[in-house]
């Protein structure tokens, strides 16, 4: 029997999509658990969380470029706190970069951050969630997964391989009425979304703003997404109502991806 309300960790949730989940999930009742590396930003955004429905937030700290510690930290806290039901997969991407360039140790590192690091946070929660018969993961990754996007060699790779390693954890946990899936946001108003206009303002000449209008173009909808627009459509498959969704990947990217 699910207990209520609803546990929720969010990766990377002081900052931008992460953020806008963690306030999401918050909204529709769950008891949202934040991590990140930044503790003064984690204890800022859980006092802010909504908790209308009587839940409870909490917080503990992780550095995804370090997984031997980040498996101690989700350790300790299932210990202490009991199951978590829902988690939410997100950590910001590799840097930007031609692939025939990349060199190894990049792709090693962000293999860590992102693969690695999110099959230690299923593992310690699975067991959970297997023990009450529901479980919800969602992958935040990319639509390069469907569509490689150019100057993003190491992302592209990493993110496919994060892609088929979600797609296979799917088949196997159905049975136990755990759902694993893949949000793929386009274009977002984030942080890194700046960081990477700002590279190629540097590059071009161009100003960020441009940039970024250009980059919104790009979609049918002619703009950039909002991070809270990624976070409805996680909130949605993170709900019971998403029972018998399993295994896709979702785009969130107002129809640019060219592919079905």
């Amino acid at each position: 029997m699910i207990s209520q309300p609803l546990k929720a960790l969010v990766c990377g949730s002081t900052q931008g999509i992460g953020l806008a989940i963690a306030q999401k999930l918050a909204i529709d009742g769950f008891s949202v658990v934040l991590t990140a590396r930044n503790k003064e930003k984690l204890e800022n955004v859980v006092q802010t969380l909504a908790a209308s429905h009587g839940q409870k937030h909490h917080y503990f700290v992780s550095d995804f470029s370090k997984p031997e510690t980040l498996k101690i930290a989700i350790d300790a806290f299932v210990k202490n706190n009991g199951p978590v039901h829902v988690l939410i997969n997100n950590t910001g991407g590799p840097k930007g970069g031609p692939i025939v360039s990349a060199e190894t140790s990049e792709f090693l590192a962000a293999f860590n951050q992102h693969l690695i690091c999110n099959h230690i946070l299923m593992q310690a929660l699975v067991p959970g969630m297997k023990a009450v018969g529901f479980g919800r993961i969602v992958n935040i990754i990319s639509t390069s997964v469907k569509q490689p996007l150019p100057n993003l060699g190491v992302s592209n790779t990493i993110r496919g391989a994060v892609a088929n390693w979600s797609k296979t954890l799917a088949n196997e946990l159905a049975p136990f009425g755990i759902t694993v899936n893949n949000v793929l946001p386009g274009a977002t108003n984030t942080q890194r979304l700046t960081e990477i206009a700002k590279a190629k303002a540097e590059k071009t000449g161009e100003s960020v703003a441009d940039i970024l209008a250009e980059m919104g173009q790009e979609s049918p909808m002619q703009r950039i997404a909002e991070p809270q627009e990624i976070a409805a459509a996680v909130a949605f498959l993170a709900s019971p109502s998403a029972s018998y969704i399993n295994g896709i990947n979702v785009p969130v990217d107002g129809g640019r991806t060219k592919s079905l």
